[in-house]
């Protein structure tokens, strides 16, 4: 007889699976360097005939299976493949007590075996819940299970048996305080199919029906919903609930961290991003101390523009004394931040922004500059607010005027070139402060009118143009899941993403309604809006499976359709959500009745490759949900759950030496080594060479010229390929994108300076630029600091757009010299640019770093495990155990 069940090692019975004794032999055999599908299919028969000749229709375990492959393997005289298989399964079964241990559990289930040990720590470091002595008593399961569980709730109480769209319905809310009395006995008590409602889940539902109910929305009472749901007639949401489980448990997509952390638990925010008002008084200011510490306490990043606060040494009516100034109150936020621990290791995270024209612009700039032991400022990135009127100064050679926010009269004027000097500077020196291209953000914002002004400020990552106390929920899709398979090679599957898309914009959209929101104003003002935040991560890994350099023509075109379909197929949504929930309250006013899209590729219509103008009918005819629908936020710890690249950035490694309580091992990209076996070169020689060699392959005579081609990593990258990628994606993003600009170590301030003209020239919403090792005196991949790194060149394709950019505005020429940028001597020999302007107050800087900046540096080691950081997506993070600055990711 055909054996057709096998037993797990769980003890669990399951069909019989010749497919995966294939793949396990052929890993063995790629492993060793035979490729042979005919031996392979013979040894798969071998394999099953025994299984079928020795358990005769009996159920055999996994480990009876693994037996017979051992032997049969010996029997064909695969020797080295049987040793390969033997390592691999032994290297299995460590890697199976490993996640046990992680997990503290005896038994391991589907779930915990999906995710790699990499994802399990993260998991267990920050998202699982503990009891009180800090021992794990959730599994990665229940996890999962409790946030698409929570994302369902606004499904039932949008049902059209219940709601309304168009109101006009009363309903007695004084039972609602019963329910509430009474939320530890319904914890458990209510279910949609077979997920259970817990007392937290029980308590965000009857908030939204009471919210809903105000609004004369609701047919029913709260105890006629009850009912209905204790009558399963919601159960049909149950496959609801598992498509949004399955997509999270298959690593497709991921929801920003908070919405991990607290959904269907006490704290209850699920937003990541926010912004605080600050006005020039003393009750605003101490009210955005107490609004930041509340945020922050609950898991959230604030952003704070201080423009609007007097400068240092300005009258104080009140007492005839001095001002103190904004950066002294951003100490004050900073310490705040400082006694509020996230997780008990991560800090609070803010984005202070000053713009330009303040009169305190030059010591905001300088903020940062002393890194001592005290770590001035360290809860903060900040970014200097730049308007366009600045840069046509600097265009026409004018003084610019600093003006006092209290009277709005000017103070001084000042030379436009020294303050970009200074502010170049500072960049190249600490990595801050970054650029916020204001008037970029506010070219084609669909809100302006309907919120009464312009946007000025962000959260603290970049990502999120805000309105004060607004807040935005953020999720990413792996786009390495949708590379598949076929006879031909592999290929992007564009029709799932776009399924996908609408998913994932549904669960932000639901997330608005279930979010316990810190403060009232935030509650407010979101919902407002209810901007929403698709995004993705794993970019790079994608571009790698598809063979699709990251830095080539074809790798920018696959990041802009990615980013289209992204947008177009997140306002899919939006317009079916808005026909059958309703449009965002502000639609009437905004500019969507127009017309008029957040989005500068929808004004390219050259470049399009969907419908769009059908699109803009629909919105037209039906309005949308939401006003505003993507971003690209980073994804530190949540790409590593997801075990793929970070967000929209390029690899920082291949591979690189990682060190756990048993010793070092190597951490090798599993796309790239999925190809370095696939071609028979996977050895722990080379393994040691590429981590010797920066974790790159640039260079190594090994490694095929078209690998070299393809599998690139940050720093093989030239900083004009990085702007011209972060340009590309945001051209279809109605928010912005978190993106780091990396530098290679000796870069120049000409450098800083070109890359932020090029980043305002090319669309960008803001730019962060890092030089390797402004950070930090220790270098990741330590053992390649004896050996010369090869020198990133941009791209042909990148040239192109840099000279055409600067013909068309020739004045840039005198920032921007073309011709040293391509060779690499841009400002380390004196260029035009410089000799032309000796008038101005030219920084005069060395290219390397100072020995007094090696001193002071403090930062670049983990908080929690010691490793080395990393700088990428704008935000600091530890590649080894997943602590990121970011609240984010």
């Amino acid at each position: 007889m055909v054996v057709e069940k096998v037993m797990k090692r769980d003890g669990r019975i399951v069909p019989f699976d010749e497919g995966r004794i294939k793949w396990a032999i052929k890993r063995a055999m790629l492993e060793v360097g035979v490729r042979d599908e005919e031996l392979l299919d013979k040894v798969v028969k071998d394999v099953v005939d025994r299984i079928n000749e020795l358990y005769d229709g009996q159920v055999p375990n996994i480990e009876n299976i693994q037996d017979i492959v051992e032997l049969e393997l010996m029997r064909n005289g695969l020797f080295d493949v049987a040793k390969a298989y033997i390592i691999y399964r032994k290297k299995k079964a460590e890697i199976r007590e490993e996640k046990r241990k992680i997990l503290n559990k005896e038994k391991l289930d589907d779930i915990d075996k999906r995710f790699s040990i990499n994802a399990l720590r993260v998991l267990a470091s920050r998202y699982l819940i503990k009891n009180e002595e800090g021992k794990i008593i959730e599994s990665p399961k229940e996890l999962f299970e409790r946030v698409a569980l929570l994302s369902v709730i606004p499904d039932l109480l949008y049902d059209e048996r219940v709601f309304s769209k168009e109101g006009g319905f009363e309903q007695d809310l004084s039972n609602l305080v019963y329910y509430r009395e009474l939320l530890d006995e319904y914890d458990k008590k209510l279910s949609i199919g077979r997920f259970k409602l817990n007392k937290y889940h029980f308590e965000r539902l009857l908030n939204l029906y009471e919210e809903l109910a105000q609004k004369g929305h609701m047919k029913v009472s709260i105890d006629e919903f009850v009912k209905m749901i204790e009558s399963g007639e919601f159960d049909n949401y149950e496959d609801e609930v598992e498509e949004y489980f399955r997509l999270m448990t298959s690593q497709v997509f991921m929801p920003n961290s908070p919405a991990l952390i607290n959904s269907g638990r006490p704290l209850g925010m699920l937003s990541a991003c926010f912004v605080v008002p600050i006005e020039d008084d003393m009750e605003s200011i101490m009210k955005a101390a107490h609004d930041v510490a509340i945020i922050q306490k609950m898991g959230g990043g604030t952003g704070l523009n201080f423009s609007k606060l007097r400068p240092e040494g300005d009258l104080v009516g009140t007492t005839t004394g001095a001002a103190s100034g904004p950066i002294s109150f951003m100490h004050l936020i900073d310490a705040v931040s400082d006694v509020i621990k996230q997780g008990g290791v991560r800090r609070g995270a803010n984005m202070g922004i000053l713009e330009v024209w303040h009169p305190d612009i030059e010591k905001f700039i300088h903020a940062k500059e002393k890194n001592t032991g005290t770590n001035v400022l360290s809860n903060f990135n900040i970014s200097v607010g730049l308007w366009e009127d600045f840069w046509e100064a600097i265009k026409e050679g004018k003084k610019y005027p600093l003006v006092n926010p209290r009277t709005g009269k000017k103070k001084k004027e000042i030379n436009p070139k020294t303050l970009f000097e200074e502010l170049a500077f500072m960049a190249w020196s600490k990595a801050d402060p970054g650029v916020i291209f204001f008037d970029i953000i506010n070219r084609r914002n669909v809100l302006e009118e309907a919120k009464g002004g312009k946007i000025r400020a962000t959260n603290p990552c970049g990502e999120e143009p805000l309105y004060d106390y607004e807040s935005c929920n953020l999720a990413s899709i792996n786009l390495a899941k949708f590379v598949k398979y076929n006879e031909n090679g592999a290929y992007f599957d564009w029709d799932e993403y776009a399924e996908v898309i609408q998913k994932v914009a549904k669960y932000l959209d639901n997330a608005i309604d279930v979010n316990k929101f810190p403060l009232p104003e935030i509650d407010y003002s979101t919902k407002l809006t209810r901007r929403i935040g698709v995004g993705m991560m794993g970019l790079a890994d994608a571009l790698f499976k598809l063979g699709i350099a990251y830095n080539s023509k074809e790798g920018y075109d696959f990041m802009r359709k990615a980013t289209e379909y992204l947008t177009f197929y997140a306002y899919k949504y939006s317009v079916e959500a808005a026909k059958k929930r309703g449009t965002f309250p502000l639609y009437e006013k905004s500019a969507y009745p127009k017309g008029e899209l957040p989005i500068e590729g929808f004004y390219h219509k050259e470049i399009w490759n969907l419908p769009w103008d059908e699109l803009v009918e629909e919105i037209k005819k039906y309005g949308v949900r939401n006003a505003m629908v993507t971003t690209c936020p980073p994804t530190g710890s949540v790409s590593m759950i997801a075990d793929t690249s970070s967000g929209i950035e390029p690899i920082f490694a291949l591979v690189y030496k990682k060190s756990v309580t048993v010793g070092e091992f190597y951490y090798v990209d599993p796309v790239f080594e999925a190809e370095l076996k696939k071609r028979g070169l996977y050895t722990d020689e080379i393994l040691q060479k590429i981590s010797d060699n920066y974790g790159s392959v640039q260079g190594l005579e090994e490694i095929p010229e078209d690998m070299q081609r393809v599998f690139v990593t940050s720093m093989d990258i030239h900083w004009l390929d990085h702007i011209l990628a972060q340009a590309e994606i945001q051209l279809w993003l109605t928010d912005s994108a978190s993106k780091t600009i990396n530098m290679p170590n000796d870069a120049t301030v000409e450098d800083v300076k070109a890359a932020y003209l090029l980043a305002y020239k090319l669309g960008c919403k803001g730019v962060t630029v890092y030089r390797d090792g402004s950070l930090s005196v220790q270098v990741y991949s330590v053992e390649g600091e004896k050996k010369q790194r090869v020198k990133a060149k941009p791209s042909k394709y990148a040239v192109e757009i840099l000279k055409k950019v600067v013909e068309n505005e020739p004045w840039l020429e005198r920032f921007i010299n073309v011709n040293a940028i391509i060779n690499g001597t841009n400002g380390k020999n004196g260029n035009a640019a410089e000799k032309n302007n000796k008038q101005s107050l030219t920084l005069n800087i060395s290219l390397s770093v100072p020995q007094k900046a090696k001193e002071e540096a403090k930062k670049g080691v983990c908080p929690v495990c010691g490793a080395p950081t990393v700088f990428e997506s704008g935000c600091e993070v530890c590649k080894a155990c997943g602590w990121s600055k970011c609240v984010i990711s």
